[in-house]
This record gives structure tokens, sequence and C-alpha cells, in this order.
């Protein structure tokens, strides 16, 4: 059972979640997105808690989808409410996931997870197909998040919410993908065409989606934002 949270995101572009802890209450979260917290918080920095796997196992999971080793948790030890605020590491937009409400379970990209209450449960989900694994580049480790809580996400660029139908097909830049209900069958398809290949500027690859499910896209990952700022530095001599 995850601890009940209250939020508050801040911001448009650059964007911060405030979590409100009742006391005994806590939240966990990704080491060095903390911004602030009152007075009765108190952290604790480790390889996981109550939720997300501890030990050592449980940091090496975390390696393997693109997350610290460690994991930060949050407490309120006071005995009123306090906040705690967390920012993502990148530009962009933070989606809040109530676990509950979507059936307790949601698939993530592997870089996207900020934080979480108390309870929630991080994964790694591999894909299904071995044509995702070896080609799915930025969507070949996914993260599973399960649990009854709030969950938090964060995308870089503007999010796009879609909501397929069963049967509907969606084809992805594998890097645009930031979530995706379980229930969305998810696959990695060649890009036809010879010239697409070569000249397209797009990548080999995109993700497949079918419905049924809900889907969320972000407009700028980091790794374009960071490719497009390195094309403008000059070669050292």
């Amino acid at each position: 059972m995850a601890d009940v949270i209250d939020y508050k995101i801040y911001g448009n572009d650059l964007q911060l979640v405030e979590i409100e802890l009742d006391p005994q209450e806590g939240v966990q979260a990704e080491v060095g997105t903390m911004t602030y917290m009152e007075d009765g918080i108190e952290m604790q920095t480790g390889m996981g808690g109550k939720g997300f796997g501890g030990g050592l196992f449980g940091g090496l999971k975390r390696m393997v989808t693109g997350e610290s080793f460690f994991i930060t948790t949050f407490a309120n030890n006071g005995s009123r409410k306090s906040r705690v605020g967390f920012a993502a590491t990148s530009a962009g937009q933070i989606i809040p996931l109530d676990l509950a409400a979507l059936g307790g379970e949601f698939i993530c990209q592997k870089d996207a997870f900020l934080c979480a209450a108390n309870g929630i449960n991080i994964e790694v989900a591999f894909t299904k197909r071995i044509g995702a694994g070896f080609f799915g580049g930025e969507g070949f480790i996914l993260q599973r998040l399960r649990g009854d809580g709030m969950a938090f996400v964060h995308a870089g660029g503007a999010i796009i919410e879609k909501n397929l139908q069963i049967g509907e097909n969606l084809r992805v830049d594998t890097g645009c993908l930031v979530a995706f209900a379980p229930s969305v069958n998810y696959d990695i398809q060649l890009v036809g065409g010879i010239k697409n290949m070569l000249f397209g500027g797009e990548g080999l690859f995109l993700a497949v989606l079918q419905g049924p499910g809900k889907v969320y896209l972000q407009s700028l990952p980091f790794s374009r934002f960071a490719d497009r700022i390195l094309s403008f530095i000059p070669p050292s001599s």
C-alpha cells in the first residue's frame, strides 16, 4: 500500500513538483533531483527502500534502467505537514501518474523516473520481442512502475497524450516515447526505403505501438537536444 501524497506542479517548460507529506509519509526520488525541503523532512540515501528493491541487486537493476545506483528517501518525521520539491534534470515537463487509476501499472522510458510515493515498485521491463531488444535503441530497456499511489516521470519539450483504440497503430521515434499502458503492444519496425534509411535523419528504427491504451510522447528528448547543441560546437584542433 503506497503512501497517499498531495502534490503541486510549478512552471510551464522547466517544471518542479512539490510533494506535501503528512507525518510519517515518505517519497523516494532519483539522486540529485531534490530542490528544497521544509522542516521535519529527513533524507536518507541508500541502495533502495520500501518498494524499490533494496540492497545491491536493487541498485544494479536501477543502473540497468539508466538511473542512479542509489535512491534517496524523504520522510516527514515531524508533527505537521511538510513539503519537499523535485525538479527534472533537463528541460521539459513532469507527468503525474496515478497508478491506482491506471490499473496499478505503467511502463516508461528507462531514464524517465523522477520520484514516487513510498510503496511504489520500480522494475526493469525488457521488451517482448528480440527485434525490439536488439534494435530498439532508447526503447530497449524500459521501467515498470507498480503500485496504487502517485509516481512522477519527466519528459523533454512538450507532452503529447494519445489514447489508442483497439487495433490502432502509432509509429514513434524511439527517443520520443515516454510512457505507455501495459495493454499497449510494443515493437520495433525498420524504417522502409533506402533513401529514408540513409538520408531521412530519423534513425533506422521506429517504435510501433498498438492499442488499446494510453501513450505519452515527448517532443524533444534530451539526446536530440544534446546532439543539436553539439552540432554547433566547432571541432577542436
